[in-house]
């Protein structure tokens, strides 16, 4: 079943469904580059694994194919002001205990450090919590990503887990870092910090 078509706005962005007019130019920013910048932070210790224009079209059809009925689309562009600046994704780390993760990638630079993350996963985090029966979402990243960690803070999340020296990158050693929040604490979050998904 293919996914159904998403749109979520608020004042500084909105998220939405990819269509097919939109994959090549996801493609040129996640690749188009042979060490892009953004996979600098985001797990650089997994290499990038390379796509033709044509292999990423299939690779995300077949991603769309695999939702099921009623789930929601498990990936979603960042817009603003009309210009696709990244995407926001979820994954089951066990599925049949509703465990989910939540991830984001923001490919251009100029649009790092100015809120965009932290709304785009506001958007994201509070549409999961309305349309999956999740107790909780999940964050993972590294140490040296003190900005996603930044965000997760921001979001409300705590630290669950930090998994010390067990990522290596340019020859030195960084925890992994697990972050999560409930969805009670996160309605508690959303009304005490007055935020508007």
């Amino acid at each position: 079943m293919v996914a159904t078509e998403t749109r979520l706005l608020n004042n500084k962005l909105q998220l939405r469904s990819i269509t097919e007019a939109d994959t090549k130019t996801l493609w040129q920013l996640i690749y188009s580059s042979p060490n892009p910048e953004w996979k600098e932070w985001d797990a650089p210790y997994y290499p990038l694994e390379p796509h033709t224009l044509e292999s990423y079209r299939s690779h995300e059809n077949a991603r769309k194919e695999r939702i099921k009925n009623g789930e929601p689309d498990s990936r979603l562009l960042i817009e603003v002001d009309g210009e696709i600046i990244g995407t926001v994704t979820y994954y089951w780390e066990h599925k049949p205990s509703l465990w989910l993760e939540v991830g984001i990638g923001i490919y251009k630079k100029e649009y790092w450090n100015g809120g965009y993350g932290t709304s785009a996963l506001t958007l994201w985090i509070d549409h999961l919590f309305q349309t999956l029966p999740i107790a909780r979402a999940g964050l993972t990243t590294w140490s040296r990503n003190e900005r996603m960690m930044q965000v997760g803070r921001k979001l409300g999340m705590k630290l669950e887990g930090r998994m010390r020296k067990c990522r290596i990158y340019e020859g030195k050693h960084y925890d992994s870092i697990r972050m999560g929040i409930l969805r009670k604490e996160w309605y508690e979050h959303i009304k005490n910090e007055g935020l508007t998904p």
